[in-house]
């Protein structure tokens, strides 16, 4: 493993675990209102949207080495939304709004119902971590060693990962669990995309001839899971919300370009 690649992951990865953490003790630090969560979660809808279609599937594409390489990304692509959507169904665990004026409505949670967020949000980023050493391995494997590999796609787990902390710590309190259960279930979480990072970006390096299209498959199915991911959060919040829709398809517009804007950065492209 490069020194240099094991050094930006872990990097990434402390960022990600106390971005993560915060998200989950944020309950207890501040109050988010209503329109600030929905504003952070269209921003973070739309850098998704954009790492989806200008990170994960044109690099995953460049990787599939076959004649219909084409029709076999957007295969993998497809089955990384299709079995994140059965995801959210079976699971519905992409409630992110937790503020306090959604909290005084008195929302009705089962004593176990964190356990089905938990596990929910555990698959999501169980994807998220493949994603992020994927996309660093293709740039330090494929492309010498590019300083930036995986930036967007790490913005975009450091920027969402405190929502998902959020879910699930603030339905536990909402359960009446203590505050010891709800800090290691949220260690236990912020760690696991890091460690799945890190055995993806390990494992790729074992798979020999088959990696660039191993690889390339991972990252546009990941593609797949991204897109479900944004649009799940994109079509409440900006269709369905009668209010502030000006602000909320502002910061959606933002999310996308910040996405563009990493595309050159990552590529190298501001730094010729």
């Amino acid at each position: 493993m490069d020194a240099n690649a094991l050094l930006l992951l872990s990097g990434y990865s402390v960022a990600i675990v106390a971005a993560s953490l915060l998200g989950g003790w944020l309950p207890g630090i501040v109050t988010m209102t209503h329109t600030r969560t929905q504003m952070v979660m269209s921003l973070v809808a739309g850098l998704i949207l954009g790492v989806a279609l200008y990170h994960l599937l044109p690099h995953g594409l460049a990787r599939i080495s076959s004649p219909n390489a084409v029709e076999t990304a957007v295969w993998w692509m497809m089955l990384g939304l299709i079995l994140m959507l059965l995801l959210l169904r079976l699971f519905h665990f992409h409630q992110h709004d937790f503020s306090g004026e959604e909290r005084d409505r008195g929302p009705d949670v089962h004593s176990m119902s964190w356990i089905g967020i938990a596990l929910g949000m555990a698959l999501h980023t169980v994807t998220e971590g493949i994603a992020l050493g994927a996309s660093i391995r293709v740039g330090w494997a494929y492309e010498d060693g590019m300083g930036w590999a995986g930036l967007g796609v790490f913005l975009a787990i450091f920027l969402h990962k405190p929502l998902d902390a959020l879910s699930i710590t603030s339905i536990m309190q909402a359960a009446g669990l203590s505050l010891c259960a709800r800090t290691v279930v949220n260690v236990g979480f912020a760690m696991l995309c890091p460690v799945v990072a890190l055995l993806t970006f390990w494992g790729a390096g074992l798979l020999g001839p088959w990696e660039g299209q191993v690889i390339g498959c991972t990252l546009t199915f990941a593609a797949g899971a991204f897109l479900c991911i944004s649009l799940s959060d994109l079509l409440p919040e900006i269709h369905f919300h009668r209010h502030d829709r000006g602000k909320l398809t502002a910061s959606f517009l933002i999310g996308i370009g910040l996405a563009y804007a990493l595309h050159f950065v990552e590529s190298g492209a501001l730094h010729p």
